[in-house]
């Protein structure tokens, strides 16, 4: 990342689930609750020293997002999606965020929020923004889809990250809007189908655009 506005915006998002669960602590209870069933109902326990672990995920991730690229050999290509790539770093410790604010939330008003809807919001909104961003990723070892074909040519790298950004975009819409209108387990069955199914058929189509040029070129 190159902006300092996104890498300031990244840090503060990662380290506000610190705050939050230190302004909560003395407030909580000794189990917290820490996985929800398809429908929306609690069925994990954990003690609430392990929000620290939760809490530690966001800053693990924002070190590979500003670090990562430099180690990648395709490094100088970064600089073709840069503006999209610093888009994309503050969006993943935001969604953490969220994530850390529902668990208190939950944790000391139990019943509050609607777990299953909330989180099928955010994922759909994630893989929404996600598939708009990926169509312009280009050739890289940490971002898009990076199967064997698309890695070893530009073209099959370009369509390969044009399909599975659609594969993204529509997975997403769907599980916004589902999960704003269907039960719990449709919504999240109908989306893992979806995003499966999309994920294979992008790399089917890969392999397809890969071994089609390659002919045409013998």
């Amino acid at each position: 990342m190159k902006s300092k506005k996104a890498i300031v915006t990244m840090w503060c998002l990662s380290l506000l689930p610190f705050l939050l669960v230190a302004l909560c602590w003395s407030q909580l209870p000794e189990m917290v609750p820490t996985h929800w069933g398809l429908n929306g109902q609690v069925n994990g326990w954990s003690p609430r020293i392990a929000l620290w672990g939760l809490c530690a995920i966001a800053p693990a991730l924002s070190l590979g997002m500003q670090f990562l690229p430099r180690l990648d050999p395709k490094k100088e290509n970064y600089e073709k999606f840069q503006g999209r790539y610093d888009f994309f770093g503050p969006l993943v410790p935001l969604i953490l965020l969220v994530c850390v604010a529902i668990t208190l939330s939950e944790s000391l008003w139990p019943g509050r929020i609607n777990v299953g809807r909330t989180i099928g919001v955010l994922v759909g909104l994630l893989f929404i923004v996600t598939g708009n961003l990926m169509g312009k990723v280009k050739s890289n070892w940490f971002m898009g889809f990076r199967t064997p074909w698309a890695l070893s040519d530009p073209d099959v790298w370009n369509k390969t990250q044009r399909m599975g950004g659609w594969v993204f975009f529509l997975a997403g819409l769907a599980e916004l809007i589902l999960s704003l209108l269907a039960p719990e387990k449709i919504f999240f069955a109908v989306f893992f189908v979806l995003l499966f199914g999309g994920i294979i058929l992008t790399h089917f189509m890969s392999w397809k655009w890969f071994r089609d040029k390659k002919g045409s070129l013998s």
